[in-house]
């Protein structure tokens, strides 16, 4: 029977689904937490393991060479960087990953930060209750001006699954939608139109991210792009935090050239207290958490099922390191 160990599984499952499809796949450990950066805890945690299942805890060279029983590294995420992946080829490990748990979460999210920039909903429900309106002389109020998005242009970059499923939620909503991929689709030209990355800079009113992260975009929202935007542009990011230079969008947002920020995700999470953003005019930040609706991890809980399940019957699935 198969070893199977889960590392850090308390994000994926706090106690609201069940390892109970993992359980009959082999013998399993699960551990709520190990460690988000280089430990000898992590491989002492491995042991003898078949199987290893991971979050966030890395899995580097070091800790593959002292495991030799590992056979699969299965994610509880599509992004597998904490793996050392090219190394674990060399061993003849494959890295398997969750490809499409969440489009319709983090979709939604990003458009649930970009409307919390329009309205502030949270802030006037809590002046609401600290007795503001009540003592109020006018039979309404607002503390921040308020945003209609119909006819105003959302500018996608990365027209993915996600991009494009954010695209047509802003269609809804009456936007102008354009949209920027390194590799354009008849789905994607269903929804937007395609342009250049500068051009999309120049004619949106509300930029979101929804690309993969690469050396060559990381960082790429910065001092020269934010230069060539509209004065008041809105950006929206829960994609990954090493795609904005986050001091420069902190000046920007300071300025006023960003009008206003909505961030799921920081360069380091969990967020420095001395990131520059914390302090930062108009901007909204949330703990990573637009992929965490339960629907979303259950899908999560089961392509990673599937993909173990594969690996034992000899038809390894979701494999990112081929």
């Amino acid at each position: 029977m198969a070893k199977i160990v889960v590392l850090d599984g308390y994000t994926e499952n706090p106690g609201d689904l069940s390892w109970k499809p993992l359980e009959e796949l082999g013998e399993l450990t699960v551990y709520d937490r190990t460690s988000y950066v280089e430990s000898p805890v992590i491989a002492q945690r491995i042991g003898e393991a078949d199987i290893v299942v991971t979050n966030k805890t890395p899995i580097s060279k070091e800790t593959i060479d002292k495991c030799p029983g590992i056979k699969l590294i299965a994610m509880l995420a599509t992004g597998y960087n904490v793996v050392d992946y090219k190394y674990a080829r060399e061993k003849g490990i494959p890295v398997a990953n969750v490809p499409t748990y969440g489009t319709a979460s983090v979709s939604q999210y990003s458009i649930a930060l970009l409307l919390e920039i329009c309205h502030h909903i949270g802030h006037h429900s809590d002046s609401v209750k600290k007795g503001d309106w009540a003592a109020n002389v006018d039979w309404c109020y607002w503390d921040y001006p308020l945003i209609e998005l119909e006819g105003k242009t959302i500018g996608i970059v990365g027209f993915g699954r996600i991009g494009q499923k954010e695209g047509r939620i802003a269609k809804a909503l009456g936007m102008n939608v354009i949209a920027y991929d390194l590799f354009e689709s008849e789905s994607g030209r269903a929804i937007a139109e395609y342009v250049s990355l500068e051009k999309l800079y120049e004619r949106a009113d509300v930029i979101t991210l929804h690309c993969n992260l690469t050396e060559e975009n990381t960082r790429m929202i910065n001092k020269s792009s934010i230069a060539k935007m509209k004065d008041g542009v809105i950006l929206i990011n829960n994609a990954r935090g090493q795609l904005i230079d986050e001091q420069d969008v902190a000046d920007a947002l300071n300025s006023g050239k960003i009008g206003a920020a909505g961030l799921d995700v920081v360069y380091t999470e969990p967020i420095r207290s001395d990131n520059p953003l914390l302090s930062a005019k108009n901007c909204i930040i949330t703990p990573h958490i637009s992929w965490a609706p339960k629907e979303s991890r259950q899908r999560i809980m089961d392509c990673t099922y599937s993909n173990i399940k594969a690996f034992l019957n000899g038809t390894p699935e979701n494999v990112v390191n081929p």
